[in-house]
């Protein structure tokens, strides 16, 4: 895990959105439809209080000079139509525990407290082509009731005001992946493979960051104002304030992957 603060300017970092990795991205869409990701449960831990910073660069909060502690990963992707066509201007959200395996929501906690410095959330507005763009820390697992949850990252995509596709991500070939209760639930085996991605070292890198390709597919075609813009904004959770979910567990140690 890493600490470091990197030289970047706060908001020169946010220049990253330009796509600079795109050896990472997604190679030539085939005509063919492609395979929908699934739709995965949201889960208890959506923010119920969003932190003061929601923008893509999830390790520092503001302007604090102090990084969130963990595997740095710069995620990417695009989202897409099942023809490979682009969704411009859409709003994808994602949030997940901070290497202390605890969510910024307020019953999120693990025993072990949290990492301050992480914002746990982030938000990014997709390009002409569809692209996002996040730096985030490599998922780790955490104690779900008495077992515990392979690592994942929650990633939601809204249009006109409506959240229309919650997912997760999970790392490819994690131990923990199989015996996964929420995993095991997709039927279909294509669809699995969809949500399954690799966590690649990043070429020259001196703080060991990785870098990892998500491309979102829907079945649906996005609404466009004259302007190019989409409709509304992002969508409500799904959970939204009317229940009061568990709390995160009792903390403790996961199976070794």
């Amino acid at each position: 895990m890493h600490s470091q603060s990197t030289s970047t300017g706060r908001r020169d970092f946010l220049k990253w959105s330009s796509f600079s990795l795109a050896a990472f991205t997604t190679p030539g869409l085939m005509a063919e439809e492609l395979i929908r990701t699934p739709s995965m449960t949201e889960g208890p831990f959506y923010p119920d209080r969003m932190p003061l910073d929601t923008d893509n660069d999830l390790l520092v909060i503001n302007d604090s000079i102090t990084p969130a502690v963990g595997e740095i990963t710069h995620l990417t992707g695009k989202v897409l139509d099942s023809k490979g066509n682009p969704l411009r201007n859409a709003f994808v959200e994602i949030w997940q525990v901070d290497s202390k395996a605890s969510y910024i929501h307020t019953r999120g906690a693990n025993k072990d407290g949290r990492d301050s410095n992480f914002q746990g959330y982030g938000r990014f507005l997709t390009d002409s082509r569809g692209q996002y763009y996040f730096r985030t820390i490599k998922p780790v697992p955490y104690r779900a009731g008495r077992g515990f949850r392979t690592p994942h990252i929650h990633v939601a995509v809204s249009q006109n005001g409506k959240r229309i596709l919650t997912t997760q991500l999970l790392v490819k070939g994690h131990a923990m992946n199989a015996e996964d209760g929420v995993y095991r639930q997709i039927r279909d085996p294509e669809q699995k493979k969809t949500i399954l991605v690799d966590f690649k070292p990043l070429p020259d890198s001196k703080l060991g960051e990785l870098a990892a390709n998500f491309d979102i597919i829907l079945g649906k075609t996005a609404e466009e104002n004259p302007d190019g813009t989409i409709k509304g904004g992002i969508g409500k959770s799904e959970i939204g304030n009317r229940q009061r979910p568990p709390r995160n567990g009792a903390g403790g140690r996961p199976p070794r992957s």
